[in-house]
């Protein structure tokens, strides 16, 4: 239900929901601009400071057809800004003493040690350098069956890539799984939300499908659903794939990696820790309210500070060997290595959904949208950093003026049982 406001706060454009501090004006219309009609689907955003949301504003339409409008309550599939979130699932456990950076993955997950791999640590496996990029023919059954997927990557051998920066755009979330489960005993969808979304209060953080009866409700994926089978990119795309055995399009394809994300959406239906998030723009910003506020929110230690502290990373201009450019890869998350244009870290997603922390301003927020490959593919990519621009400016704007928290919007965690495997 849409929040009442008062005159403290900002009147919101027409057709957004939510509630903002004043001082946010041009960042929420900069955001409204981005839904312009039906067709162009919906989104969140929210934003935290030194812990307190300041932003939680909504808009557009949550399914294809433009019928049932985005609500407070909507979840995205987040695509590879889950990675954060999952990575956030080790450093809990690294807080607790049950994961060490340094010590060996296989210290923890015995089958791992196969083919070569008994030295790799969670440190390589976070910074992307364990050399496990290559989907290596996986079908589209394997790809759905999480278990099949970590005994895939406990039998994989590393490729030449070991030790050098490159983006293990799905392989992530397998490893990090078979990972946590062996040190729990349970998969990462539990752990989302044991680990993430009970200690935040938030039911706007599940690792795929959120299930049935909760509040969180994942919109429509926006993007060509028309299966337009090309013979040609049928026949030569799994050779590309196959001519660069490491990295580059094999750690991306997979015969059938577009039906997954049509229609009903089957990638939901599995445990995908890299890829197969379902978040509200608000669960992600209290995620990373948490960690650029030294680790607590709502008087709540999430990390510990010390943690925390070892969180922001370097930045470097190493060339990443699947995508070709620097991602600056720090304990699974990644900088914008350019300059001073976002400051912090975070994770984004296809199409453009992330979450984001500056721990130097106290600066947290979260963006999800449903949109994939529309004409805006270019923007949403991009415009995160203009989004992000204009929210630090509306900070500015309350460093001269007051700023107003606004009141918790929302559901709260509510302890359900989920399917897990």
């Amino acid at each position: 239900m849409t929040q009442r406001v008062d005159s403290r706060r900002l009147a919101l454009p027409a057709n957004v929901h939510g509630a903002a501090d004043e001082n946010f004006a041009c960042a929420v219309r900069a955001f409204a601009a981005m839904f312009p009609g039906r067709r162009f689907g919906g989104g969140a955003l929210a934003v935290y400071r030194d812990g307190r949301p300041l932003v939680d504003v909504w808009t557009g339409w949550a399914d294809r057809a433009g019928t049932v409008p985005w609500s407070e309550n909507t979840g995205a599939m987040t695509f590879s800004a889950t990675k954060g979130a999952a990575s956030t699932v080790i450093h809990r456990l690294v807080d607790r003493g049950l994961i060490d950076y340094d010590t060996p993955v296989a210290h923890y997950w015995p089958e791992f040690a196969a083919n070569g791999k008994a030295a790799i640590t969670v440190r390589q496996l976070l910074g992307h350098r364990a050399g496990l990029t290559h989907l290596r023919g996986a079908s589209r059954a394997d790809m759905l069956d999480h278990l099949t997927m970590e005994a895939w990557m406990a039998a994989a051998a590393p490729g030449p890539e070991f030790g050098k920066p490159a983006y293990h755009a799905l392989t992530y979330g397998w490893l990090l799984s078979g990972l946590v489960r062996a040190v729990t005993g349970v998969g990462m969808r539990e752990l989302f939300r044991s680990e993430l979304a009970a200690p935040l209060n938030t039911d706007g953080l599940h690792l795929g499908r959120p299930p049935a009866g909760a509040p969180t409700v994942a919109a429509e994926i926006v993007m060509p659903q028309r299966s337009r089978r090309n013979r040609i990119v049928d026949f030569v795309a799994p050779m590309a794939a196959s001519l660069l055995p490491y990295g580059g399009l094999g750690a991306f394809y997979f015969p059938g990696v577009m039906d997954t994300v049509r229609g009903d959406t089957p990638f939901l239906d599995t445990e995908a820790a890299a890829i197969n998030g379902v978040f509200t723009a608000r669960g992600l910003a209290r995620l990373y309210g948490a960690l650029a506020n030294g680790g607590e929110i709502d008087g709540t230690r999430f990390l510990s500070r010390r943690l925390v502290a070892g969180l922001p990373g370097p930045h470097t201009l190493e060339l990443d060997r699947t995508v070709g450019v620097p991602l600056a890869f720090h304990q699974g998350y990644h900088a914008v290595p350019f300059g001073s244009v976002l400051p912090g870290f975070g994770h984004v997603g296809l199409g453009g959904s992330l979450g984001w922390a500056d721990p130097d301003s106290g600066l947290a927020f979260g963006f999800v949208h449903n949109r994939l490959l529309t004409p805006f593919v270019a923007l949403d990519h991009a415009g995160f950093v203009g989004t992000a621009a204009l929210i630090r400016r509306g900070v500015a704007a309350g460093r001269r003026h007051g700023l107003t928290p606004i009141p918790l919007l929302g559901s709260p965690f509510v302890e359900r049982d989920a399917a897990i495997g």
